[in-house]
């Protein structure tokens, strides 16, 4: 569903005007903020399908530090591969890396440990990386990586749709302070049911990731 359809959706159950536009006047600016305050908080629910995406690093002999770009710094790693050695990497903490940075000394290699290491100058996340690489190694980075703010009227929302429209009217419902026979948390109530009912089905795309398992 693209923005403007989402704009429209809303406007019309809150039994306002439709528009063409998702910047046409001052309070369908204002509606697409709260639409992209639900977007926020129905991405943040659960690891959607539709936010999965694989980033690529290409290493560079003797650099251990690399940015997930596009990332920005709400991402969520899944799981990393060395691709060129065949292999897992495996998350490490912060002290760990700096023992074998400067007290260890470790020699260079192929990537085995990654950690993460703050921002970068856009605002990406920043990686690094154990070994530190002795060559070139392709290293999958499997992530969320959520949605930037819809901004025009042809961005397409990744996540559920349903979710975010109800969300977003019972946000507008109780900025408004009326709702013309619905009460706020009746449109709360509807908007957690959507999203319930959309976790369940995606999350039975990825039923292992629900199995509890000790190690």
């Amino acid at each position: 569903m693209t923005y403007l359809n989402l704009m429209n959706n809303i406007l019309r159950r809150l039994r306002e005007e439709e528009t063409t536009s998702v910047t046409s006047t001052t309070y369908v600016k204002m509606v697409g903020d709260f639409i992209n305050d639900a977007k926020k908080i129905v991405e943040e629910a659960t690891d959607w399908s539709a936010l999965r995406d694989t980033l690529v690093v290409t290493t560079a002999a003797s650099d251990n530090s690399y940015s997930l770009t596009g990332s920005s710094d709400n991402v969520k790693v899944m799981s990393v591969l060395n691709d060129t050695k065949n292999c897992f990497m495996h998350y490490q903490t912060k002290d760990w890396f700096n023992e074998q940075i400067y007290l260890v000394n470790e020699s260079e290699g192929a990537p085995l440990y990654y950690t993460y290491n703050g921002l970068d100058t856009n605002g990406d996340t920043e990686v690094l990386v154990s070994p530190k690489p002795d060559g070139v190694y392709s290293l999958r980075f499997n992530v969320i990586k959520r949605q930037a703010d819809l901004s025009t009227d042809t961005d397409a929302l990744l996540v559920p749709a349903m979710p975010v429209v109800h969300l977003a009217v019972a946000l507008l419902a109780r900025e408004r302070g009326e709702t013309g026979g619905t009460s706020t948390a009746e449109y709360f109530a509807i908007a957690d049911k959507f999203l319930s009912d959309a976790i369940a089905i995606d999350a039975a795309k990825h039923p292992e990731e629900m199995i509890f398992r000790t190690i």
